[in-house]
């Protein structure tokens, strides 16, 4: 045998990508066909046909240290050859109890309870559902509405659409969504809207430090700070939502961190587990735990997941974070987006370059011109660009913005290849037009 079996259009299995398989976020109608991608290791991915291809989105921001590093493997296998997984409700196990210290231990104080789920869009839910029933066991049923961020977004079940901004992705359920009104981070403007709506809100979501899917949009530490401060004035609680920017990305732990301020509510998925398995945990405080302690069963917070602290993603997410730790992460994410920041420096006096912009180990160049936004006319460009130029990096462009998010692991030669990558990608498409 020569090699994997495929013929002209790839891998004989990829005919059954085309005919069983649906991707997210995906027009399948003009698409191109999807990678064919056979193994990874450290910041790579290679393809079925050989070619590898540098992974500078850490494969939707989750892959963390690398993938299939040794460590998390091992912890996996060990693991698995232990307990691979029990139901949570009624049972619990060394690695959930272990993960869940540690989180409380290294999250900004404040926070001393952990609920796990499968992904950041449950996790949202949790925060979501825990904070209007703590209002509605206080016997204040008039605060059902939630205050988000324009350009916000959350995940894709219903509660995180609701809070998440619904141009473009959730329009058509607009329906069936519950009330949530949205501002631009501007502390003046939240101040108001929470002045007006006095009684009837919730909590503030917001995402400290970077929107990810509005475009790597900054939000300032001062208006993060802002917020924590109205919050407090009106008795309220706020909810981060640090999915992509939770364990380095920004350059500190937690996102939070650069605001110097505390949740009462986290979200963390992504990066918990290094990317390696579906792990999420909302963490909150005493005040909202202790909201549900009664000898009345109907207060119990009815919520969960079949692989509610599923025992492998947990001993997973331990190794993980003890590796954030030991490698000092956070501050070699600095470093890598510092490389690629320095790479796109030409890119500032183009034109048609809107922005080019960095915050801790992501870099982003914003295209102007056109409109904005994800479905933007320069996003079907930006991705046919990556996908055709002759160079061995994987990009996806959120709309009319490319950017670079590669993992922990990538040297300074392979973030240079990324900056360069995107130079091309930016050229070739702005040359075209």
């Amino acid at each position: 045998m020569n090699g994997p079996s495929q013929d002209s259009h790839g891998p004989s299995w990829l005919a059954g990508d085309r005919r069983v398989c649906w991707h997210p976020y995906t027009q399948h109608a003009i698409d191109p066909e999807p990678l064919p991608v056979a193994r990874a290791s450290g910041a790579w991915l290679e393809l079925h046909d050989g070619r590898k291809l540098l992974d500078a989105i850490s494969s939707w921001w989750a892959c963390l240290h690398g993938h299939g590093h040794p460590r998390l493997v091992r912890a996996l296998s060990e693991q698995a050859s232990r307990l691979d997984h029990v139901m949570f409700a009624g049972c619990t196990h060394e690695p959930a109890v272990r993960l869940a210290e540690r989180l409380v231990e290294v999250t900004p104080p404040g926070l001393t309870r952990v609920f796990y789920s499968d992904d950041g869009s449950t996790a949202v839910e949790v925060a979501l559902k825990a904070a209007c029933m703590t209002w509605l066991r206080r016997g204040e049923k008039r605060r059902t509405c939630f205050v988000a961020l324009e350009g916000g977004y959350h995940g894709d079940t219903f509660g995180a659409m609701s809070v998440g901004d619904p141009d473009p992705f959730f329009l058509d359920l607009a329906p069936f969504l519950f009330e949530a009104e949205r501002v631009p981070a501007d502390a003046g403007r939240l101040e108001e809207l929470l002045r007006r709506r006095r009684g009837e809100v919730a909590a503030v979501i917001l995402e400290p430090g970077v929107q990810g899917a509005a475009g790597m949009k900054p939000v300032p530490a001062s208006f993060v700070r802002e917020a924590r401060r109205l919050c407090d004035a009106d008795g309220l609680f706020l909810i981060a939502d640090e999915v992509m920017t939770g364990f380095g990305r920004t350059g500190t732990l937690f996102a939070c961190e650069r605001a110097e301020i505390a949740p009462d509510l986290l979200c963390l998925s992504k990066g918990l587990s290094g990317g390696m398995l579906p792990l999420a945990a909302t963490l909150a405080t005493e005040e909202i735990y202790s909201a549900f302690l009664s000898e009345d069963r109907m207060r119990t917070f009815f919520h969960g997941h079949t692989f509610t602290a599923h025992a492998m993603g947990c001993a997973v997410g331990l190794e993980s974070l003890r590796m954030v730790e030991e490698e000092r992460v956070p501050a070699r994410f600095e470093q890598i987006g510092e490389r690629i920041e320095s790479g796109l420096a030409a890119l500032r006096s183009e034109p048609a370059v809107q922005d080019v912009r960095r915050i801790g180990g992501i870099a982003a160049v914003e295209l102007g011109g056109a409109s904005g936004g994800y479905l933007s006319d320069w996003g079907p460009r930006l991705r046919e660009a990556c996908r055709r130029l002759p160079h061995d990096v994987l990009l996806r462009p959120l709309g009319n913005v490319l950017y670079g998010m590669p993992p922990a692991c990538t040297t300074d030669a392979e973030c240079a290849r990324i900056a360069s990558a995107m130079v091309d990608v930016v050229n070739e498409v702005v040359t075209a037009v």
